[in-house]
C-alpha cells in the first residue's frame, strides 16, 4: 500500500479525448509535496508516512512544528497529513513526490472539505420533494412537513432529516479516474468533480476498491525521477541533432580521399628528390664534390 499525496484544487475545465469527446476534469496541483516524517512500527506502534504541502512563514508556526520541520530539514508546510502504508512502501524523509506518482487511467480516492452552504432547507439539504405547488398549500411549499410521531413517544427522534447546517464537512469521493498527468507542471487531471473549494487542499490516494496499475511507481513517484527523465530526453535530442552532421561528414570523406592520396604521393616524391640531391659524407667526414 503506497502513500497518498496532498494536492491543491485549482478548478474545473474540459479537455477532449482522442475520439473527440469532451470530458469535464478537475485540475489538481501538487504544491511542494514533501515527506516530513516517517512513523515506525517499533517506535510509534504503526507504519505511516507524513506528507506536507504548500509553504508557511516561520513566524506563523508553533515552536513544536518549527522543531519538527528543522529536524526533517524541510521548509515549513501549510498542510500536513498522514497516510498508512506497508513497511516496504516507506519513503525517505525530505523526498519530493511529483505528479508521476499517478498514471492515466488509475482509480483514486479524493477526500476534502466540501463547500459550505450555510443553513439550508429540507429540499436542498435532503432532496425532499416539498409540498404541492397549488391547492391547499398556504405559503409552505418548501416545508419539510410533520416531524413527530404519536403521543408515544411524544418527541422527535434524534437524526431526523430537517433543515439545518449544510456542507463544510469532510467528504470522500471514491473511484475517480485519472484522465491525464503533467509531471513537469505537477498537474493531475481527474475526470469529474472533486470535493472542496478552489485553492483548497485535498487528500489523494490510491483507490481502496480498485487494483493499483502495474506501471504505477512503487513506493512513490519522485520529482528526482522527473528531472532525470528530462535530462535523459535532452541528451537523446542532442545526440539526434548531432547524428545528421556526422552522417554528412562521413559522406564527404570519400570525396576528399583522392585529393588526400595525391597530396601524400607528392610529399613522398619530394622527400625522395631531397634525398638524392643531399651530398654523402666520405670516410674523412668531408662532402664529395
Amino acid at each position: 500500500m503506497r502513500c497518498g499525496t496532498i494536492a491543491r484544487k485549482i478548478g474545473m475545465t474540459r479537455v477532449f479525448a482522442e475520439d473527440g469527446t469532451h470530458v469535464p476534469v478537475t485540475v489538481l496541483k501538487l504544491d511542494n509535496c514533501q515527506v516530513t516524517q516517517v512513523r515506525d512500527a517499533h517506535r510509534d506502534g504503526y507504519v505511516a508516512v507524513q506528507i506536507g504541502a504548500g509553504s508557511r512563514k516561520v513566524k506563523n508556526i508553533t515552536k513544536a512544528d518549527r522543531g519538527q520541520f528543522a529536524k526533517a530539514n524541510v521548509e515549513p508546510k501549510a498542510k500536513l497529513a498522514e497516510f498508512r502504508v506497508s513497511e516496504d512502501a516507506l519513503v525517505e524523509v525530505g523526498s519530493m513526490i511529483g505528479a508521476n506518482h499517478y498514471v492515466p487511467g488509475q482509480k483514486i480516492d479524493v477526500a476534502g472539505t466540501s463547500q459550505g452552504k450555510g443553513f439550508a432547507g429540507a429540499m436542498k439539504r435532503h432532496n425532499f420533494a416539498g409540498l404541492r405547488a397549488s391547492h391547499g398549500v398556504s405559503i409552505s411549499h418548501r416545508s419539510h412537513g410533520s416531524t413527530g410521531a404519536n403521543q408515544d413517544p411524544g418527541k422527535v427522534w434524534k437524526g431526523k432529516k430537517m433543515a439545518g447546517h449544510m456542507g463544510a464537512e469532510r467528504v470522500t469521493t471514491q473511484n475517480l479516474e485519472v484522465f491525464s498527468v503533467m509531471p513537469d507542471e505537477g498537474l493531475i487531471l481527474v475526470r469529474g468533480a472533486v470535493p472542496g473549494s478552489k485553492n483548497g487542499y485535498v487528500l489523494v490516494s490510491d483507490a481502496i476498491k480498485a487494483k493499483r496499475p502495474d506501471d504505477a511507481p512503487f513506493p512513490a513517484g519522485l520529482v528526482a525521477d522527473i528531472v532525470a527523465a528530462s535530462e535523459e530526453a535532452k541528451a537523446e535530442e542532442a545526440k539526434a541533432e548531432d547524428a545528421p552532421v556526422a552522417d554528412a561528414t562521413a559522406e564527404a570523406a570519400p570525396e576528399a580521399a583522392p585529393e588526400a592520396v595525391e597530396a601524400a604521393a607528392a610529399e613522398a616524391a619530394a622527400e625522395e628528390d631531397n634525398a638524392v640531391e643531399t651530398p654523402e659524407a666520405d670516410a674523412d667526414g668531408e662532402a664529395k664534390e
